[in-house]
């Protein structure tokens, strides 16, 4: 009774924070939902609920003092249903095979790739052989060799011969799945090609693109104005097209700890918005007569709103803008009904949308991070007028905003390491000499680029986001040109993320000693991931790869060829060597097509090419044989040949403590979901 009375008194002391609880509670259901090895059926949902329901009313008709515990587990509930309802709603064909041949549909999104060619998203697919229930609604392919038949532009239909295949599987067992984002994207198909693009027909008035055309149009026009890297660096960050950013200049931002900077987020909606706030309220106080009969406040709010709106639209409203643009709107519809604009309720009410509207956003790096450092802010913004009242007055701007780059810098550091798999060592000094830039210089100009554009005035305020983002622009370079400037961090346990993050907020928002157990949370979660051991040995799906663990690092079997599968191995090893590099480590022993190797204390053999795998006999006298080639069933060994990767995709190998090995397949870590396609 007296545990149970403890716990009561605990539960009251949280009831000023209960909204504070439901995002968390709702994630977890999400989180629940996306962990499944199968794909829960429609009557299991119902049945999860009908659940959440009986238990919100026995919520009601129970002691006050414990219904939040019922309305947690009613939240966590709906969080599963809410993720399998917009799994299910989002469902469009993939394809199911390699497919070449004749490609056409209509341009709704240009980029660019990771090996820096131009890529393009198309939507009212049109393949060869094709009918429509089979098509895919959406393709995406990058553009090879020589493209100066035709350059594309949003709504033309264009037609090319290409190379298109399914979304692609994790590299290894428990890595990054592609698969389940471009099912939330409804993207089907992915692929190439070498061919010229040519126009089919021209873009139609009214095909509801015409924003992404003015985006584009938009991009050029500031690239042509301001030009070199930082016209481009101008555009993504005015229109959120980053087509024209070179590869060098992204690597840059990344390893400095900028590359927030590039995405259109909360920092550049927070500070448009900010500016054209704080200039709207400026502007209504210079009239006496306005000022003294309108609430300039709320105008000056109402104002913001509409501009954050307008740059949501213009920006083409990805997730991450959506998500900056649903924060923003909350702090000033709180000024619009006279609350407090910046509070963690706030911060709760935009998650709770975001996780409504696009549940998978949970498992996304912006929605972790920009979360994480919105949270971090707000938290211990209470505390900032004790510390910065004890500095020189001239000091507490630039203390300011160095207490919230380490503050934020440390919220998202783990969340940028879990996805990333790099510690920027430098960040914190590159963010201090670049955001005040970005905040004083860059987004002020912008706006007045803006206003300015409508009566032809815009050049003096490119030239001053010009001088800005050439400063930033060398900060990055600078700071990425520093010996070791950037930190390999391997990939983290399935637990570590989520114990990190539930006990951080745990630390935060519980009111009580019990607030620290938080800390216990956070450091298990911290020994797990340190603790995660990397598999002995990976397999590509090709067959066509190994990775070797080995004191100095991994060892590849090659320097080039499967470098999505050997950058993505080596990322979550932690190792920023690159392939060629870890191509030059271990006891390889190579014989043409076939190479030699051990895993442990087992010979094991890569045998690749048509001629060497008919030449194998046998085993080759090795225990585990590996070929990107269909081989006869009756090996004496261990063997994962080309049948066997495209039924279970990429393989780990780990030696276990009796000289054993544990086998685990990419399969059987992902299971059977909506996603996995033909894995099921």
């Amino acid at each position: 009774m007296r545990v149970v009375a403890k716990l009561e008194l605990a539960l009251w002391a949280q009831r000023g924070r209960l909204l504070l609880w439901a995002p968390v509670f709702l994630a977890m259901g999400i989180g629940l939902y996306f962990s499944l090895a199968e794909e829960p059926a429609a009557k299991e949902i119902a049945v999860v609920i009908v659940i959440a329901v009986f238990v919100v009313i026995a919520a009601r008709l129970s002691n006050p003092a414990f219904a939040p515990l019922l309305y947690a587990l009613a939240l966590v509930c709906f969080g599963a249903g809410l993720a399998s309802l917009r799994a299910h709603l989002v469902a469009a064909p993939v394809l199911g095979w390699n497919y070449y041949g004749p490609i056409e549909g209509r341009v709704v999104a240009i980029d660019r790739s990771s090996s820096d060619a131009l890529r393009l998203t198309l939507d009212e697919v049109v393949l060869a052989r094709f009918g429509p229930e089979q098509t895919p609604q959406r393709v995406r392919f990058s553009l090879q060799g020589d493209q100066r038949w035709h350059v594309p532009e949003p709504g033309e239909r264009v037609m090319t011969t290409g190379y298109l295949g399914p979304p692609p599987g994790p590299s290894s067992p428990g890595g990054f799945d592609f698969r389940r984002t471009a099912w939330f994207d409804r993207l089907g198909a992915v692929g190439y090609t070498r061919n010229p693009l040519l126009l089919a027909e021209p873009a139609e008035e009214g095909d509801g693109l015409w924003l992404s055309r003015l985006r584009r149009d938009m991009a050029g026009g500031i690239e042509a104005r301001i030009g070199g890297e930082a016209g481009a660096f101008a555009a993504a960050v005015t229109t959120g097209d980053r087509s024209a950013m070179s590869l060098e200049t992204t690597r840059h931002l990344r390893v400095s700890n900028l590359a927030h900077l590039l995405a259109i987020s909360g920092l550049h909606m927070g500070l448009l918005t900010g500016v054209v706030f704080a200039g709207s309220r400026l502007g209504f106080n210079l009239w006496p007569g306005l000022a003294l009969r309108l609430p300039v406040k709320k105008l000056a709010a109402l104002a913001a709103l509409l501009a954050g709106a307008a740059y949501l639209a213009l920006s083409g409203g990805s997730v991450s803008t959506l998500r900056a643009f649903v924060m923003v709107a909350v702090m000033y519809v709180a000024v619009l009904i006279d609350r407090r604009a910046i509070t963690l309720r706030g911060v709760a009410i935009a998650a709770l949308i975001i996780l409504v509207l696009r549940p998978e956003e949970l498992l996304g790096p912006g929605f972790q991070m920009s979360f994480a450092a919105t949270i971090a802010l707000v938290g211990v913004y209470g505390r900032w007028p004790v510390l910065g009242g004890r500095l020189p007055g001239w000091a507490r701007p630039i203390a300011a905003v160095l207490f919230a780059s380490v503050v934020a810098g440390a919220a998202t550091a783990p969340f940028a390491a879990a996805h990333f798999n790099l510690f920027p060592r430098y960040g914190l000094l590159a963010n201090v000499l670049s955001v005040p830039v970005m905040g004083a210089v860059v987004a002020p100009g912008g706006v007045a680029a803006a206003l300015g554009w409508l009566v032809g005035l815009e050049a003096l305020g490119l030239w001053i986001m010009e001088m800005g983002l050439r400063w930033i622009l060398w900060i990055a370079g600078s700071v990425a040109a520093l010996p070791a400037a950037v930190g390999g961090v391997k990939a983290p346990a399935a637990l570590s993320v989520p114990l990190l993050a539930f006990g951080s907020l745990v630390v935060l928002l519980w009111v009580g000693r019990f607030r620290w157990s938080g800390a216990v949370l956070v450091a298990l979660g911290l020994v797990l991931w340190i603790a995660q051991p990397r598999p002995d040995l990976l397999i590509a799906d090709s067959g066509g790869l190994v990775g070797v663990m080995t004191p100095e690092g991994r060892a590849l079997s090659k320097p080039s060829g499967d470098g999505f599968s050997a950058s993505n191995w080596l990322e979550d090893d932690g190792d920023i060597g690159g392939q060629e590099r870890a191509a030059s480590r271990g006891d390889f022993e190579r014989e043409g097509r076939v190479v030699r190797f051990f895993v442990g204390s087992q010979p094991a053999i890569l045998v690749t090419g048509k001629v060497a795998s008919a030449a194998l006999s046998g085993c080759g006298g090795a225990e585990i044989l590996i070929s990107n080639q269909r081989l006869a069933p009756d090996r004496p060994c261990l063997s994962f040949d080309l049948g066997f990767l495209a039924t279970n995709g990429a393989v780990a190998l780990s030696v276990r403590k009796d000289g054993s090995l544990q086998i685990t397949t990419a399969r059987e870590v992902s299971g059977r979901r909506l996603w996995t396609g033909s894995d099921q």
